[in-house]
């Protein structure tokens, strides 16, 4: 993040535009509408700025700038077209600590004046640091089409309520509970539809019918999926937002944990070889302890929490503490791993079944059902097994699979440091190694491989 989002409060306040064009009409606009006592300096107006002028909206000093134009400035903006003007507004501002903005220079700015869309009191800023306005034009563009006007109406009657939702409510989270409801359910869809007067019936009905008991825990068993946000389920997001404490697993990706709600608590439950965080009972005993406190509980997994998750472990230990839950479950890497290599795990001329294992390695050795393994036009997936993999592929020849059978290992599937190696079961153990691959993979054995090089869509960088 190279720049801190903030909302300034500019009311009243001194704010310099230097500059008398087009683009510093825009700021000039801008400042107006934020309430802000805005001051221009430059030799000459345009014609919009000239009628804000004899509006008596602004002030307007026909001069060059000079850093004395700079006392009891909030914030200074520069909107000149002669670089050495607005180099100079530049460091001048900075000399004294104050805000500057350099049109279309972000070296110069000390912060980015955002693409906005504007819901009052709802307002959304996106910026990419200066370093593609069309971009933000574009997403801001999404956004005006995806938020309707009326959630300006939405924020306004929030605001109205607030203070009678908070005397309501001793509990905060409570309190949080409560809108969440309101503002995703029947008020929201009446305010939406125009029907203003009844939302407002109808939100304070649903206030006066809502208790401020002691809030009662609650569990998401959640799958994260492979590692890509992108393909995070619908229903996932929305817990995400919902959930006083997350506790995730190590293959939860740094992309995916941002998107949980800023303030939940975090706590790591990663399990890696040889070292564990936490032991299985304890996470099993860690979300009965959360729950009993009152907290919506967010157990996020890497890929699908019922497959190799031991999701259902730790559910089993909330039905004997008779502790609400919910399971949403995530693409797992078998399917979403396999799909972004371009390797189908069934194919009519190749494979009729897929099987999912775990290669772990104890001792030196995997306890698999071999025999089976081995069968032909079959897909063999398996998970946690990078360390072993000379071993699966040695028992695997040694129960009938031939040597030249097609594998591949996939590194970080569904991200950008995404990494394909191939080979046979007999060269993948050395196409391995020399490739310096690092956990978390996945292999896939099976004829199908030879599909990937003709199917591989997704191109990492």
């Amino acid at each position: 993040m190279d720049f801190l989002p903030i909302f300034l409060n500019v009311k009243n306040r001194g704010c310099l535009v230097v500059g008398g064009g087009s683009v510093a009409a825009r700021k000039v606009s801008l400042l107006l509408k934020a309430g802000a006592n805005v001051h221009v300096v430059s030799p000459t107006l345009n014609q919009e700025l000239t009628a804000l002028l004899q509006q008596n909206t602004l002030l307007h000093y026909a001069q060059v700038f000079s850093p004395k134009h700079l006392e009891n400035c909030t914030l200074v903006i520069a909107a000149t077209d002669d670089p050495e003007v607005n180099r100079k507004v530049s460091e001048s501002a900075k000399a004294r600590n104050i805000p500057v903005n350099v049109v279309d220079n972000p070296e110069l700015c000390t912060f980015i004046m955002p693409a906005i869309v504007d819901r009052s009191p709802l307002v959304i800023a996106i910026s990419s640091g200066g370093q593609s306005p069309v971009l933000t034009r574009i997403l801001r563009a999404r956004l005006e089409a995806l938020i309707p006007n009326a959630y300006a109406r939405l924020a306004f009657y929030a605001a109205e309520f607030r203070q009678q939702v908070k005397h309501h409510f001793l509990h905060q989270k409570n309190r949080r509970i409560f809108w969440e409801k309101a503002l995703q359910g029947k008020f929201s869809e009446m305010v939406l539809a125009g029907k203003d007067k009844t939302a407002q019936v109808y939100l304070q009905q649903l206030l006066e019918n809502e208790k401020d008991d002691v809030p009662k825990g609650e569990v998401y068993l959640v799958g994260a999926g492979p590692g890509n946000p992108d393909l995070l389920t619908f229903r996932a997001m929305q817990l995400m937002q919902q959930a006083d404490v997350v506790v995730y697993d190590r293959l939860v990706s740094p992309e995916i944990l941002d998107m949980v709600r800023r303030d939940a608590t975090r706590i790591y439950a990663g399990k890696e070889r040889s070292r564990h965080t936490l032991s299985q009972e304890s996470i099993n005993q860690l979300l009965v302890r959360l729950t009993k406190e009152g907290k919506r509980v967010l157990r996020l997994k890497g890929g699908d929490p019922f497959i190799f998750g031991r999701g259902g472990e730790e559910i089993e230990t909330l039905t004997k503490y008779q502790i609400p839950f919910q399971v949403v479950p995530g693409i797992t890497a078998a399917s979403g791993v396999a799909a972004y290599a371009g390797i189908p795990l069934t194919h009519r001329d190749y494979a009729q079944s897929c099987i999912f294992v775990t290669g772990h390695l104890r001792n030196n050795t995997i306890d698999l059902d071999w025999v089976s393994l081995a069968r032909p036009n079959q897909t063999i997936v398996i998970y946690m097994g990078l360390l072993g993999l000379p071993v699966l592929c040695k028992q695997l020849i040694a129960h009938g699979l031939p040597s030249v059978t097609p594998a591949a290992i996939i590194q970080h599937g569904t991200t950008q440091t995404q990494k394909i190696v191939t080979g046979s079961l007999e060269t993948l153990p050395d196409h391995t190694v020399a490739a310096r691959l690092v956990a978390p993979t996945l292999i896939i054995v099976g004829d199908v491989v030879r599909l990937h090089k003709k199917l591989a869509w997704f191109e990492s960088n």
